[in-house]
């Protein structure tokens, strides 16, 4: 019992620290309950287009775009580390405007786009470049998001529920999706689902 406790302790301490770490900046210009409509600044994210599953695809997105912080890139001095930032964002590569959600089943493979926001102190010119071809830099402009938050694990139930409601908001709004719905993720794997910070997000 007492090795459970200092268990949850820690894990919970861990989740603390990594939702610390730097996220992008925005203006938040309404809140209501669980659902937000976020100004982002413009930003630089790290890309990858990977094939598969849900889940497979977003642990081998991870896995490439991690070797590139951790390293796997060139500067005029070296190589150099990346800090990690939040969160890890996935993305349907169908690229439907329509606001239809993406199965997350394991049965189910297709294309997904992940990436990493870049460090704020970075401009695309001192950002180090990639060593992996796949990983690609993209200049992402200043956008308007519907945003609706959650705890939990990502599961098809959770998110086409959590989906649903954010469609409804928005209609609510009379606002008009420009993209894809992307899910951000924001804890590592062994948080506990309580603790996990989830969102679904829309252009408009």
């Amino acid at each position: 019992m007492r090795l459970n406790v200092i268990t949850t302790l820690l894990l919970f301490l861990v989740s603390f620290t990594v939702m610390a770490i730097e996220e992008p900046e925005f203006a938040s210009i309404e809140k209501k309950d669980a659902f937000e409509i976020r100004e982002y600044q413009p930003k630089l994210i790290a890309q990858v287009l990977v094939n598969g599953s849900f889940d497979s695809s977003s642990n081998k997105g991870f896995r490439l775009l991690a070797d590139f912080i951790f390293g796997n890139n060139k500067t005029n001095e070296g190589s150099k580390k990346i800090e990690m930032t939040a969160p890890v964002v996935s993305r349907d590569a169908s690229e439907k405007i329509e606001m239809t959600a993406p199965v997350l089943s394991e049965e189910v493979e297709k294309g997904w786009y992940i990436s990493f926001n870049m460090p704020k102190q970075f401009t695309k010119e001192t950002l180090p470049i990639p060593n992996n071809p796949e990983v690609k830099i993209i200049e992402i402009p200043q956008e308007k998001y519907a945003v609706i938050t959650f705890s939990g694990l990502v599961r098809e139930k959770k998110y086409a529920k959590m989906f649903t409601l954010l469609n409804e908001e928005m209609k609510k709004r009379n606002l008009d999706p420009k993209g894809t719905v992307v899910l951000a993720r924001y804890n590592p794997p062994w948080t506990l689902p309580f603790l996990r910070r989830n969102e679904l997000m829309v252009k408009f």
